[in-house]
């Protein structure tokens, strides 16, 4: 069943059907500025599904989906193939809403978080990465799984942010599985027309 989460993990007005179970984490909005002005919070989603999990006592895995470009119920439709490897794992599942979307807006709503780009300064992979560094350590310590391994999950995007949240955060992240990401995508790496070269080759 559902673990009792502190204070700070509030349950989601919006329900999920089935094992899920939503929650909003209390964010730092800028995890880069140590001035005692610069604290502010927002509220940020995600989703936990207990079934499979085994526990921390036997240290079983978490296994976190890392939300991309998009509101979290797109996620949950597209990443299934997770519930049979968490079932043959005995798995716990998180997914995050990446910062900006879905219901994770900071400044109230997506009018005031887009009004300017100070606002929309704070939207971007740095702060995002930091965003799942703080939800995944509380929701280790909070469920007594300090010495569960986590597997970080994504997919283009968030495929990307899956492999820099190993490189970044590797005392949090045991691996990462990132799909169709493109890491190697920029300038002077790849080049821009690469994609477009072989479809007019193919084609």
């Amino acid at each position: 069943g559902a673990a009792v989460l502190k204070k700070h993990h509030l349950p989601s007005k919006r329900a999920f059907s089935g094992d899920l179970h939503a929650y909003f984490y209390t964010q730092t909005l800028d995890h880069f500025n140590y001035k005692p002005e610069s604290y502010a919070t927002f509220q940020q989603r995600y989703v936990i599904n207990y079934k499979y999990w085994g526990g921390g006592a036997v240290t079983a895995p978490i296994f976190a989906c890392l939300g991309a470009e998009q509101a979290l119920e797109t996620d949950l439709q597209t990443i299934g193939f997770l519930d049979d490897n968490a079932a043959r794992f005995n798995a716990l599942i998180v997914y995050i809403e990446h910062r900006y979307y879905g219901e994770s807006v900071p400044f109230g709503s997506r009018e005031e978080a887009f009004r300017n780009a100070y606002r929309m300064g704070y939207l971007n992979s740095a702060q995002a990465l930091a965003d799942y560094a703080e939800i995944i350590a509380d929701i280790k310590n909070n469920l007594q799984a300090s010495h569960s391994p986590v597997i970080v999950i994504g997919a283009s995007y968030g495929g990307m942010l899956a492999s820099w949240f190993r490189l970044k955060y590797p005392h949090l992240a045991l691996g990462a599985l990132a799909s169709s990401a493109p890491v190697l995508y920029f300038d002077n790496i790849t080049p821009s027309d690469a994609f477009y070269s072989i479809i007019t080759k193919s084609f």
